[in-house]
């Protein structure tokens, strides 16, 4: 009797832990970053040390000075990108006392007509505000189902972490637009790039099937986007 008492109360403890576990990763996965675990850890822009994030300075070294930048004060060049648009962010670099903070903003500056490709941020969500100009926004849902809809100023759109998403100023200014991500570093991949201009490249003949193109089809479009 004793021993099958003792079989339930293991058994139960078992399942108990692995409940715990489930919500321990349940809770953790909906943060993009991981939590800070000091009040605040400047980053060390000067150290050599490779980390999933940056190394903190001594919080006695910190200064006001950390926790501000103007590098979103001017538009970027346009003509620097045949695209006609120019982003911005801030990081670690540029913001020393961002990181840990688990949050980035950047600016968008789009010439009249430009648009910015599909692309993800694998590592994070965006908000977008448009201060400035006439949008055309989207994303795709993992059901291919487009949701887009037409943004002027102050106007706010959300995309979800991880979606395709595009935008394209359809208004006759340049437009200005802040974004903010729930990530330091969401990461940026641009989807016609990363598919036909990847180093080294992905097999030809799986892109020809994937898009139902020549080879000699996708070389050209690889070519074109800047691959070699």
């Amino acid at each position: 009797m004793a021993f099958n008492a003792l079989i339930i109360m293991a058994t139960c403890c078992r399942a108990f832990v692995g409940i715990l576990l489930v919500s321990l990763m349940v809770i953790n996965s909906v943060h993009a970053d991981p939590e800070a675990l000091q009040d605040l850890c400047v980053a060390d822009t000067k150290s050599s040390i490779f980390m999933n994030g940056s190394p903190c300075l001594n919080p006695m070294e910190a200064s006001p000075e950390h926790f501000m930048t103007s590098a979103l004060r001017k538009p970027g060049n346009l003509s620097d990108n045949p695209l006609g648009f120019s982003v911005i962010v801030t990081t670690p670099a540029n913001l020393p006392g961002l990181n840990t903070l688990g949050l980035s903003m950047g600016r968008i500056d789009m010439a009249p007509g430009s648009a910015i490709p599909p692309h993800i941020h694998p590592r994070g969500s965006e908000t977008v505000f448009v201060v400035r100009g006439a949008l055309n926004v989207g994303f795709v849902d993992t059901s291919n189902r487009l949701f887009s809809h037409k943004l002027v100023t102050g106007d706010v759109f959300v995309f979800p972490k991880g979606a395709v998403h595009y935008l394209q100023n359809i208004g006759k200014i340049t437009a200005f637009i802040v974004s903010a991500f729930n990530s330091q570093n969401p990461g940026t991949v641009i989807v016609s790039l990363a598919t036909f201009a990847s180093t080294p490249a992905i097999p030809y003949e799986v892109l020809s099937k994937a898009f139902v193109i020549s080879v000699q089809e996708v070389s050209q479009i690889r070519k074109s986007l800047g691959g070699t």
